[in-house]
């Protein structure tokens, strides 16, 4: 490019420069020959600036560097920063920037090693964004960005519950909270009874649905499987020299609430006089508990149940007296729950006793067992025994190796014959007594004899067998009904004669399939006559309509069909019942 400069005072003359003559003119501050006050030549000012500082900056800029560094480290300890520019001529200089432009450490490479070392000591003020600057010859390159973090090392792990001491009732919410005293990045790992707990189906508390979130384990509604005991890991987890802290075991004490008691009484003899035990027992709770004995409503004992649910009382009893009527209550930290009343009377043994027999059938109708009850009219503690024909009927023993045919149950009041033969078979009877008292009177049944018996039953394959002749034996009348309607006029009557027979093979079948007992001798004579009747019948129904019982032959009336047709190939049959006081003329 060439510029023209004229001066206004002399003579226009052309001068020639280039853009080097014009550059140096104005980086080094010498005025041209010609003015200065040109407007043309102050229009090129920015130009010249742009070309001067192309040249303070010597040419084109150096490749990317590379930064090597750590991403975490812990507080007070130190790393290694590591600035590499391959391709850049010594000498050089880096610099380890922090958060932009603040400058932590400068070094100079003389030689051709091309990397620099910059060794740090983590303090809290150290986490940042770390980045590298190299100058070479005029040129600069920076390289990318290394986020370092301090991370405190944990110590003081420690399991925190809520509520605290970790002892609750079932249904209600627990949180367990593992703390530290000091630590940064933190993970966490729980432990129940020493397992781990995880996502696992083999996590030992995956079938509780407990799962923990962050520093936290959280059951919203306990259960008693959840008692044990709890503890927690902390740590950071790094590439190199993690750090773990570890926590004591929380034992968790999950309470069960307390069901209502119930409440008995025994009575015993000693000598002339007589005792009574109170039990007040829970079938469900979680001791320590407090029982409670109130009688007519006044409070006579009390007792601390510290390893299990029941408490004995004892009280005054005479046989035969009301002595009045007892209730219990227990208590716990959170419940107190009240008993039914009981009236404590004894009644002695008395009355008649009665043996109820029932007998046990299989399902191929033989008898399997047979159960045998005493049934007593009065007695609150009764003693029961058995025995057949005169001989008593012993419990068999547990050890005993052999099957024995009978079992006691209900307290003796139940006798059950397993096994029954012929030895077996014959008169049982029980009698009973007052339990509490040896020298009392037995009462005793009337004899009843037991034996073996079968009844016939119907078995579903007999059942089935007869109703399938039966409908057999229906779709062939209504076969030859239907035949015998296309082929002749008169098939209606000879319908109704078919679905008789049907009926009385059916009746015939279902009497052999049900073992009925055979036909006597006036069964047999009977049977005769309405086989002649049935005869004679047959005999008229060859031109006849004939309409079976409950009406008799000679009630019945008929025409002959053939006066009735119009036409040959017309059947209208006219059907008229008189009773047996009236005469047909045509008969």
């Amino acid at each position: 490019m060439w510029w023209t400069v004229q001066h206004p005072e002399t003579h226009t003359q052309k001068h020639t420069h280039t853009p080097m003559t014009l550059i140096q003119t104005t980086c080094y501050g010498r005025r041209p020959s010609l003015g200065m006050k040109n407007k043309q030549e102050l229009c090129l000012l920015p130009v010249l600036v742009a070309a001067c500082l192309v040249s303070i900056m010597g040419g084109s800029p150096l490749p990317s560097p590379i930064l090597i560094g750590p991403d975490k480290a812990y507080l007070n300890s130190k790393v290694v920063f590591q600035c590499r520019s391959p391709g850049s001529p010594p000498p050089n200089t880096y610099e380890l920037l922090k958060d932009g432009n603040h400058l932590v450490a400068t070094s100079n490479d003389l030689q051709d090693d091309q990397s620099a070392m910059f060794f740090l000591k983590i303090s809290v003020t150290s986490e940042g964004s770390y980045h590298c600057r190299v100058t070479a010859g005029g040129n600069m390159g920076l390289s990318g960005t290394v986020r370092l973090q301090v991370v405190i090392p944990v110590s003081g792990t420690m399991v925190t519950s809520d509520p605290d001491p970790p002892i609750l009732y079932e249904g209600l919410r627990l949180t367990l909270t593992c703390d530290v005293t000091k630590g940064s990045h933190l993970s966490y790992t729980w432990f129940y009874n020493r397992q781990e707990v995880t996502s696992s189906p083999t996590s030992p508390l995956t079938p509780l649905l407990l799962w923990p979130v962050g520093n936290t384990l959280v059951v919203e509604r306990v259960t008693t499987k959840h008692t044990g005991n709890y503890s927690c890991i902390a740590g950071t987890r790094m590439q190199t020299n993690s750090r773990f802290s570890s926590s004591r075991e929380v034992t968790v004490r999950i309470k069960v609430y307390l069901s209502v008691p119930q409440i008995s009484f025994t009575i015993s003899k000693e000598g002339s006089s007589y005792h009574g035990n109170v039990t007040c027992r829970s079938s469900r709770g979680t001791p320590p508990v407090t029982i409670y004995l109130f009688l007519d409503d006044k409070e006579v004992g009390s007792d601390v149940a510290t390893e299990s649910l029941v408490a004995w009382f004892p009280v005054a009893m005479v046989p035969g007296r009301d002595m009045g009527a007892v209730r219990c209550a227990v208590e716990s930290d959170a419940q107190r729950l009240t008993s039914r009343p009981l009236t404590l009377v004894v009644v002695p043994v008395g009355g008649s006793p009665k043996v109820d027999v029932e007998y046990l059938y299989r399902v191929d109708s033989k008898m399997a067992a047979a159960r045998l009850q005493c049934l007593l009219s009065l007695g609150t503690f009764p003693f029961f025994s058995w025995s057949l024909n005169g001989s008593l009927l012993l419990q068999p023993s547990e050890g005993d190796s052999s099957h024995p045919s009978h079992a006691l149950a209900d307290g003796g009041r139940t006798l059950f014959l397993t096994e029954i033969t012929l030895e077996d078979s014959g008169y049982y009877q029980c009698r009973a007594r007052d339990s509490y008292d040896v020298t009392s009177a037995w009462v005793e049944s009337q004899p009843v004899l037991v034996q073996v018996t079968e009844v016939a039953t119907t078995t579903i394959e007999v059942m089935a067998i007869v109703f399938c002749c039966f409908l057999m034996l229906t779709l062939a009348g209504g076969v030859a009904c239907v035949m015998r309607m296309l082929n002749r006029q008169r098939g209606v009557c000879v319908c109704v004669q078919n679905m008789v027979i049907v009926l009385k093979c059916v009746t015939l079948s279902l009497s052999f399939s049900l073992s009925l007992p055979p036909p006597s001798l006036s069964d047999v004579v009977a049977s005769s006559e309405q086989r002649a009747r049935a005869a004679n019948e047959r005999r008229f129904s060859e031109h006849f309509c004939i309409i079976p019982d409950p009406l008799s032959l000679s009630d019945i009336t008929t025409r002959p069909l053939r006066s009735q047709y119009n036409r040959r190939d017309e059947i209208k049959p006219n059907f008229r019942l008189t009773s047996s006081s009236q005469k047909n003329p045509s008969m």
